[in-house]
């Protein structure tokens, strides 16, 4: 078993414009009415960054700046775990029609933004960070490694880390084959120790038994979380709101293929 602790919590999709607004939904105290999520770029970034930033960059600048203010940090102290699935697909559709055309040469700009640590580079240029940062993949469990990442490095190596997980659709005829809800993106910040800011614990073990995952008992959201991989935060997301409205520990089964289950117990951080 891993305990870490949570300071904070930001997300943005469909309906859920930031964590005030989201977690009232999530804690059931107020309904879901889904709406398209807006991205605009971070303030963050200089002029030039900022007119070169993509929707996988400003979804990903949005949920880490909102992060690192609701917990007081400065970003250049916090380590930083980045997940997706897919990458920015606006880039990768345009990169890929590009290359069918009969002019296949590709812009130095759409490149850099076609890489996978294109957001960890943006959030480095943005907040001046030197500190360790890993970005990775894995399908639609990418939520869940990056978690399982972000939480190894807070237990051994004593850090504070922010994870950052973010997805959006494709354009056609990508969509057709590689469907994806909405945008949707979270971040947390974790914690080896609690601080006066920390607001829930997470107790995670792995489990290789039979169990169903965690789903969302509104069918909207349920919807979202299973069509978009980094919506599989949402079971997590809404014990953390539930916690932090004053209900007591529960638990959380997150998949983590193949054959494996996150298993997380969610609590008040004492």
């Amino acid at each position: 078993m891993i305990r870490v602790f949570v300071e904070a919590v930001s997300l943005l999709g469909p309906g859920l414009a930031g964590w005030d607004e989201a977690s009232a939904v999530l804690a059931g105290l107020r309904p879901y009415a889904p709406a398209p999520a807006v991205l605009t770029a971070s303030p963050l970034l200089p002029p030039a960054e900022r007119r070169r930033s993509v929707p996988t960059v400003r979804l990903a600048m949005a949920v880490g700046a909102e992060a690192m203010e609701r917990a007081g940090r400065d970003p250049e102290t916090v380590a930083t775990v980045f997940a997706s699935s897919s990458g920015d697909p606006d880039t990768l559709h345009t990169i890929l029609e590009t290359l069918a055309s009969d002019e296949p040469e590709i812009s130095p700009t759409r490149f850099h933004n076609s890489v996978h640590n294109a957001p960890a580079g943006y959030w480095s240029i943005a907040t001046r960070s030197r500190q360790p940062s890993a970005s990775l993949s894995s399908h639609d469990e990418s939520f869940q490694a990056g978690l399982l990442e972000a939480v190894t490095q807070v237990a051994t190596a004593g850090w504070t880390v922010a994870l950052i997980a973010y997805d959006l659709p494709y354009p056609e005829p990508l969509n057709s084959v590689r469907p994806i809800a909405g945008a949707f993106g979270t971040a947390l910040v974790l914690t080896p120790q609690p601080t006066g800011r920390s607001f829930a614990r997470l107790d995670l073990t792995l489990d290789r038994t039979d169990m169903p995952a965690t789903r969302m008992a509104d069918a909207a959201l349920e919807a979202l979380r299973a069509g978009n991989p980094a919506g599989r935060a949402l079971p997590l997301l809404g014990a953390l709101a539930r916690v932090a409205s004053g209900d007591g520990a529960e638990t959380v089964v997150l998949d983590l293929p193949p054959g494996s289950h996150l298993v997380l117990q969610v609590g008040p951080p004492c």
